[in-house]
């Protein structure tokens, strides 16, 4: 979205509050200029909507229901991330 009008939200902005918003813990405010951009930035509108997908999904999962080996893997995997991330 364009940096043109006073209030407008950005992706970079948007994608820092997904979670905020998802969660409804934006202000009135802010979720009514979260939803704005939505409403005209297919981009954002597809982000929000398969993030909902994922985290409906993960709801759905227990974790039992992963096979031990493939647990264990997808848990190296996390661990090596974090440790590469550079410190903020």
């Amino acid at each position: 979205m364009s940096a043109g009008v006073p209030g407008d939200l950005q992706c970079r902005e948007l994608v820092e509050l997904v979670s905020a918003y998802l969660e409804g813990a934006l202000s009135p405010e802010d979720r009514a200029r979260f939803e704005l951009h939505l409403a005209i930035c297919p981009g954002c509108t597809a982000y929000v909507r398969q993030l909902r997908g994922t985290l409906g999904a993960s709801r759905r999962l227990a974790e039992d229901a992963l096979p031990e080996e493939t647990r264990d893997r997808l848990m190296g995997a996390f661990r090596d991330w974090k440790r590469r991330r550079p410190p903020s």
